[in-house]
């Protein structure tokens, strides 16, 4: 029996039509991990971001200065009821709290290479955080002594002495870096156990200044301590 060409193409087309039909719709949206954290580079753009105040992300330095005028009024609150002969004392951390290392930061991508942190140290061309500038200038005006504790080694105690003076950090009472110490010594320990020399030498701590919670905890406390916003990079 012949068959007609055209009936066989009009059973193709429909044959085709019911496959098509019987097949499942495509995704409209791709499958998605659960990732443990946010993207960092999303992270590293949004840091950026913050830091060069575009307001979608906040902004650094207004909150910086928020803080130091926090410090700075209590300082003068404080100053304003000391007894007679009182030794008042304040505390700052130097790294992102006194002296600012982006230009640093961004080189290494919010990095650690231990060879480029060292050659930067050297280059001692660290700028001042102004808002902390503002408040050591308060301090050494009203008679306060101001002392530094950072964690950086005694070896760069020269570079780092020369760089808070170029940045505008003149007449400190001290300045302690970190001496060769055991591996179980946490950061906040070895800070506090200096802050206790400043206490042992007869001074009231009033103000503590620092941009990691580690700058601040641990006994002695000051009077008043102040956090200062640091998203970039964190030290326990």
């Amino acid at each position: 029996m012949r068959r007609c060409p055209r009936l066989l193409t009009l059973t193709a087309v429909v044959l085709s039509s019911v496959l098509l039909t019987a097949q499942p719709a495509p995704r409209t949206s791709p499958l998605i991990p659960q990732e443990p954290t946010p993207n960092l580079g999303q992270l590293k753009t949004r840091l950026i971001a913050y830091h060069d105040c575009q307001r979608i992300h906040g902004c650094y330095t207004p909150e910086v200065n928020r803080q130091s005028s926090l410090a700075i009024a209590y300082l003068q609150r404080r100053v304003a009821k000391a007894k007679h002969g009182e030794k008042l004392a304040l505390v700052l951390d130097i790294d992102e709290t006194s002296l600012s290392n982006w230009g640093e930061e961004i080189q290494d991508d919010f990095g650690y290479i231990a060879k480029d942190w060292n050659d930067w140290v050297d280059k001692k061309q660290a700028p001042a955080i102004e808002g902390t500038l503002r408040l050591y200038n308060d301090a050494v005006k009203h008679g306060v002594s101001v002392f530094f504790i950072t964690g950086r080694p005694q070896s760069q105690e020269a570079a780092t002495a020369e760089n808070l003076k170029a940045a505008g950090y003149h007449d400190w009472a001290g300045l302690a870096l970190r001496g060769p110490h055991p591996l179980t010594q946490k950061v906040a320990e070895y800070k506090s156990g200096e802050r206790a020399k400043i206490v042992a030498a007869g001074y009231r701590i009033i103000l503590n200044m620092g941009d990691q919670m580690s700058d601040l905890n641990g006994n002695p406390q000051a009077e008043f301590s102040v956090k200062l916003p640091n998203p970039f990079y964190y030290i326990p």
